[in-house]
């Protein structure tokens, strides 16, 4: 990471914007603003590696941070995409140890940091910080076991309209918008290979869903939900 700052009015704003800061009190928010470091990652650069002394907390100001784990082989598989506002590893606040898995900056990103032992400290005399920390925690294992059952139950192309119809009003009408990262990140997102993608994509044509690059345009929102 890049030189590390403390937070400007900017970055103040993202922070009280996030899932764990917004939702503390006033005397919490000043304890974790004095603590916050804020630094840089080109697009790629690992913000930390499995298996790594899990030292700090990492919260996403912009940008995508994609976590990953590798098997013996070195083989990839994508465990969450974060972007901004998102809390990264609220777990190693609980348990401490080592990193369970790989963050890397999917592209140029901004990343606040909290020393553990801090945070901890913090936690300790704040029940609103403990209780923001467990939500947080909470809410991330709902998301893995959402993306389990997503993995067990649907298809590739069911799993890609899923994700298509999250961006249609629920009128019905044509919408059209623009991916938020590139398609690889997007796969490793929904549990599919790159070339899977494409081959849902190439599906989905026939029920309305057209993609030129990274702007995706959905002609009949109902046709996806009948698939």
């Amino acid at each position: 990471m890049n030189r590390l700052m403390k937070p400007g009015a900017r970055e103040r704003e993202t922070l009280l914007n996030s899932g764990l800061l917004s939702v503390l009190g006033v005397e919490s928010v000043a304890a974790m603003m004095e603590i916050a470091a804020i630094g840089s990652l080109p697009a790629r650069q690992m913000l930390f590696r499995e298996g790594e002394p899990a030292d700090m907390l990492h919260c996403v100001l912009s940008g995508y941070v994609r976590v990953y784990k590798l098997d013996p082989d070195g083989r990839e598989a994508d465990v969450e995409l974060y972007g901004p506002g998102d809390l990264i590893g609220a777990s190693v606040v609980l348990d401490g140890g080592r990193y369970r898995a790989t963050a890397q900056a999917a592209e140029p990103s901004l990343i606040a940091r909290f020393d553990l032992k801090r945070v901890r400290d913090i936690a300790s005399r704040r029940t609103d910080l403990a209780m923001a920390l467990a939500t947080s925690l909470s809410g991330q294992l709902a998301r893995a076991f959402a993306s389990l059952a997503d993995d067990r139950l649907h298809t590739a192309p069911q799993r890609v309209a899923h994700y298509l119809l999250a961006h249609c009003t629920a009128d019905g009408k044509p919408a059209s918008f623009r991916l938020p990262y590139q398609k690889s990140l997007l796969a490793g997102k929904l549990g599919l290979a790159p070339e899977a993608l494409s081959r849902a994509f190439s599906m989905l044509r026939n029920h309305g869903v057209s993609v030129r690059g990274r702007l995706v345009h959905i002609g009949d929102p109902e046709a996806l939900r009948r698939i």
